[in-house]
């Protein structure tokens, strides 16, 4: 079975989640998991069942590329979430991509495509949308340094 990348974009309520396809060339949103105490073991399921070889994590920074409030945040749970794997035998690679602007494109994207005002102002759709973004722009940053 081929591997796949997990895209993530933490959030001090909810945690966007975001895989690949196979081929490593199409983000697909996924879900958007409550940042809880059941956080980890939701991710290791994905981990397994995905067989993810990648993590890709939005960083949050400002335009002028300073840290955010919430930087060291995330910081700290891709460290704590590397352990927590590794102690599952789980080994990926953990990469930090710039999330500046996902919200807005998710919020765009999500704007111009869902109907529903309803949907259209649920934090999580935005959540797993930005994954999908952050996710997709990595995998593409990686096609085009292999060409």
């Amino acid at each position: 079975m081929v591997s796949k990348y997990l895209g993530i974009d933490y959030g001090l309520k909810r945690v966007g989640i975001a895989v690949s396809d196979e081929g490593k060339t199409i983000s697909f949103s996924r879900t958007t998991f409550e940042n809880d105490s059941n956080l980890f073991d939701k991710i290791l399921n994905i981990c397994r069942e995905d067989l993810i070889s990648k993590i890709i994590i939005g960083l949050p920074v400002k335009l002028n590329s300073e840290d955010t409030h919430i930087t060291q945040s995330v910081k700290t749970f891709s460290a704590e979430l590397k352990d927590f794997l590794n102690k599952q035998n789980i080994f990926p690679d953990f990469f930090f991509i710039d999330e500046r602007y996902t919200s807005s494109l998710a919020q765009s994207y999500i704007t111009e495509s869902v109907k529903s005002k309803k949907k259209r102002k649920n934090k999580s759709l935005t959540d797993s949308i930005s994954a999908q973004i952050i996710l997709q722009d990595f995998l593409d940053r990686e096609k085009n340094l292999t060409n």
